[in-house]
This record gives C-alpha cells, sequence and structure tokens, in this order.
C-alpha cells in the first residue's frame, strides 16, 4: 500500500514503519493517525513479520500534533472534538496491543503525542541528544488520550511532574524515570535497536506473542488465588504448544528450534 505520512518496509521477519513528515518534525495529523492506525493493525496480522521498529526520518522523531490540524480542531464542535480524540485512542491502542513486538527508535526529540506514540511501544531506544517534553498545558490541553501509556512508561510520581510543569527534560532523564530503556550515542542507534531486534526474531514466535500479553495482563495486579491459577494454566498450554514441545527438544537435544532452521 502507498501511505502519504509514512513509509513502510520490511526486511526479512522485521518490518520497518517510519513517520515520513521531515518537514513538518513528524507532526501527526489526521491522515498519519489513520495510517498507523492501519499500518500496524496489518502488519500485526502478518505471519511472516516477528518484529515492528517504529522509526522516523529527519531531525525530530516526533513533534506530536500537527498545526494545521490544531487550527482545524479550534473550530470543531465538541462531537467532533470527542470523534477525533477517538481515532487518536484507537491508533495508540492499535500499537499496544498489536501481536507483534513494536520497538521505538528515538532519532530525535520526541514531544507530546510523539510520547504517547513511543509509550505504546514495547521497548524504546533513544539517541542520548533527544530531548522530551509533555507539553500539553502550555497549550491549554491535557495529555488525557496518551496518558495510559505515558502513566505506564514513566510512573505515576514523574508523569506527575512533567504533566503539570510542561518541562522538557533529557534522554538520560527519560531513562532515569523508566520512560526509555536504553540512550546510545547516535552512531550506535542502529546497531543497538538491530541487537535488540535480534534478540526477539531469534526466539519463538508463540513464546514472544504470549509474553508480550502476559505482560499486558498480569501488570499491576495482586497476587492472588485467582493469578495464581491464571499464570499456571498459561505455562501450561505454552508448554502443551507445538512450539513449548520444539523449544524444550531442541535445547536437550543441543540443535537450532524449527522457527531458526
Amino acid at each position: 500500500m502507498e501511505y502519504q505520512t509514512l513509509a513502510v518496509a520490511v526486511a526479512g521477519k522485521v518490518a520497518t514503519v517510519t513517520l515520513n513528515r521531515p518537514d513538518v518534525r513528524n507532526a501527526f495529523n489526521e491522515i498519519t493517525i489513520a495510517e498507523l492506525s492501519l499500518a500496524f493493525d496489518e502488519l500485526g496480522r502478518a505471519d511472516d513479520i516477528r518484529a515492528i521498529v517504529l522509526d522516523a526520518n529527519g531531525p525530530a522523531f516526533c513533534a506530536g500534533a500537527d498545526l494545521n490540524w490544531m487550527k482545524k480542531m479550534a473550530g470543531y464542535s465538541h462531537a467532533e472534538n470527542s470523534e477525533d480524540a477517538s481515532r487518536l485512542a484507537e491508533m495508540l491502542r492499535a500499537i499496544y496491543l498489536c501481536p507483534k513486538p513494536v520497538l521505538a527508535k528515538i532519532q530525535g526529540d520526541c514531544y507530546a503525542g510523539g510520547m504517547g506514540v513511543v509509550a505504546a511501544c514495547d521497548i524504546a531506544v533513544t539517541v542520548n541528544s533527544a530531548s522530551f517534553c509533555l507539553s500539553e498545558v502550555k497549550l491549554g490541553l491535557i495529555p488525557a488520550t496518551i496518558s495510559p501509556y505515558v502513566i505506564r512508561a514513566m510512573g505515576e510520581n514523574a508523569a506527575r511532574r512533567y504533566f503539570l510543569t510542561a518541562e522538557k527534560f533529557s534522554a538520560q532523564e527519560a531513562h532515569r524515570i523508566g520512560f526509555v530503556h536504553d540512550v546510545v550515542p547516535a552512531d550506535a542507534l542502529d546497531a543497538h535497536v538491530a541487537a535488540i531486534v535480534n534478540a526477539i526474531v531469534t526466539s519463538s514466535p508463540n513464546a514472544v506473542r504470549e509474553a508480550k500479553v502476559l505482560v499486558r495482563e498480569i501488570a499491576g495486579k495482586a497476587v492472588d488465588a485467582a493469578m495464581v491459577v491464571d499464570t499456571a494454566e498459561r505455562i501450561a498450554n505454552v508448554r502443551a504448544s507445538s512450539e513449548g514441545r520444539e523449544g524444550v527438544a531442541s535445547f536437550l537435544e543441543k540443535r537450532k528450534p524449527s522457527w531458526l532452521v
């Protein structure tokens, strides 16, 4: 498919979705939102894809909402604003619930809604020169739609500060508060991301998929009797699966599992 605001490429088992509006610092509009939703839906259902990298062209990763789009929204009714916000929420949800692991490759500044996109990903790696900012309150807005993902990523305490102050913060601070996993020099970004992707694609596709669901559904819940039953059932199901049996057999027989052959 031809995209207006994205570039999508597949190399082997890895798809790369690239935000491709460098002239506006990859700010998103209604077209970008629709295209991201479509891309992640299609790639998530593709049997030959094991991992997805979310990348960006130009000096910035994503500046949040496009100014022209914001001007258009200024004249929206409450109903129109609600519908528009729902489309953004569904796009973030499409990334978050994508059955394939999604890795954000942050090569530049990441602001506002861009932080929501990163937070919806499973893994985030940034260059050490990138800046981050939840700038909404400076514009009289709040980061409501992105909040479920950003709060999960950076924690309630950090979110309380940066939601309220709209301060710009460094890649090192983003790492300290847990918003990103790794901070690397620009010339090491490609290799670092490639190493993580390789770790994913050489593991059992079914186990990776189930592990992603496991984190999402177990995090924050009480360790009660229901969880004990649930987690025991999950591992029993995976052990009994074809890939579970193959993985254990290949380990015991000291050979490569079938998904690597």
